[in-house]
């Protein structure tokens, strides 16, 4: 199990999450749902986002049982979560949240950029999914140097990129 914090640039910080974040990161959840807190009914909209905060929980468990689930923090500031799973040879980014404030900052970005330095210390390529419906998060990741597996479902595309070290022939070097 690890421990500690993990220092990132712009004053940003992983550390693991505990039971005490779990308000938090309901929370966190909410503000990603948008489209169900429109609902004429609070009430309803707080049940089901309820009901799919712990669907989401339980399938991340169910899916990625080795994950590694941190808490992004901005100076002393819960900003977001990051869930990490380091199995089947990749580095890959399960989940990557920031409450409302914390977008459009460059904080997904930096967390992203060290994700891309610690696959290239381990010479892994780094995944992850992405909702079609979310046009700022697919162009964060195109500027990355992202590309395209395919479609990953209905909803999301599956992105990959590869460290420099290990692209194939032909194939583009990731920013």
């Amino acid at each position: 199990m690890l421990t500690g914090t993990f220092d990132l640039p712009g004053g940003l910080t992983l550390r693991p999450a505990r039971s005490s974040d779990t308000v938090f990161l309901r929370e966190l959840y909410a503000a990603t749902r948008v489209d169900l807190s429109l609902l004429p009914d609070a009430e309803l909209a707080a049940s089901l986002i309820d009901l799919q905060f712990n669907a989401q929980t339980e399938s991340y468990g169910r899916d990625f049982p080795d994950a590694m689930h941190f808490i992004i923090g901005l100076h002393r500031d819960r900003i977001g979560r990051l869930i990490l799973d380091f199995s089947a040879g990749r580095v890959h980014v399960v989940d990557l949240s920031l409450i409302a404030a914390a977008r459009g900052q460059g904080h997904g970005a930096s967390v992203l950029r060290a994700m891309q330095r610690t696959a290239e210390r381990v010479a892994a390529p780094v995944m992850l999914a992405v909702d079609r419906g979310n046009p700022g998060a697919r162009n964060l990741y195109a500027r990355l140097g992202f590309h395209s597996e395919g479609a990953r479902g209905d909803f999301h595309e599956a992105l990959v990129w590869w460290p420099p070290a290990l692209c194939e022939p032909g194939r583009e070097a990731s920013a």
